[in-house]
């Protein structure tokens, strides 16, 4: 909670420094590459899960040069595994939806171009487990064995046209375990998502 009211006093302190007529807002969708690390993806091969993002953000001016981003996202990440049980292959999908806050702090190398850097704090909307095994598809819900919270660092690159249209490309690096089971033997796991986006500001 203390973290919280701490984003949001930063917010509002930005809020009160920016002209409220630069200020935009804007809407954007894209696609996540997701993955694990940490000793889950050393114990077991893993691939991309390919998800979903979309939300919606606004940019505030801070100098001529910096701006500040808030946003919230919708995200689909996590996992997926090939592993092999008795001689049969066993498809598994480990299914995170997290609700994510962006905090992104931008520079605008050049004009349109842009470097983004800043904290994510991502709240739990569902965790599943998919199976598929023999033409057999098993789903169990797995959220309480997943964290409710999710903390990291965004690392990206932007470009937006004079018309509103713009492009991010940007890296999630996971600060925090995703699991939240009581066994200590269950391998940490952090978030790496790679995202593509594409949205308008107006």
């Amino acid at each position: 909670m203390k973290k919280l009211l701490l984003i949001a006093c930063i917010c509002s302190g930005i809020l009160t420094n920016a002209q409220e007529d630069t200020i935009k807002f804007g809407v954007k969708i894209g696609i996540n590459i997701a993955s694990f690390s940490g000793d889950v993806a050393v114990t077991q091969d893993q691939f991309n899960r390919v998800g979903l993002q979309i939300g919606i953000l606004s940019e505030i001016p801070i100098t001529e040069k910096f701006a500040f981003q808030p946003e919230l996202l919708f995200s689909s990440q996590g996992a997926k595994y090939d592993p092999i049980d008795n001689g049969i292959l066993i498809e598994q999908t480990i299914k995170l939806d997290y609700l994510n806050l962006p905090l992104m702090t931008k520079y605008y190398v050049i004009k349109g171009f842009s470097i983004q850097a800043g904290p994510q704090i991502g709240f739990l909307l569902s965790a599943n487990n998919s199976v598929e095994s023999l033409g057999i598809d098993t789903e169990t819900d797995i959220k309480d064995e997943i964290s409710n919270i999710d903390f990291g660092i965004n690392l990206g690159l932007g470009y937006q046209l004079p018309i509103g249209i713009f492009i991010d490309g940007r890296y999630n690096i996971g600060l925090s375990d995703t699991n939240d089971a009581d066994d200590d033997n269950f391998p940490k796991a952090t978030n790496r998502v790679l995202q593509f986006s594409l949205g308008y500001k107006f």
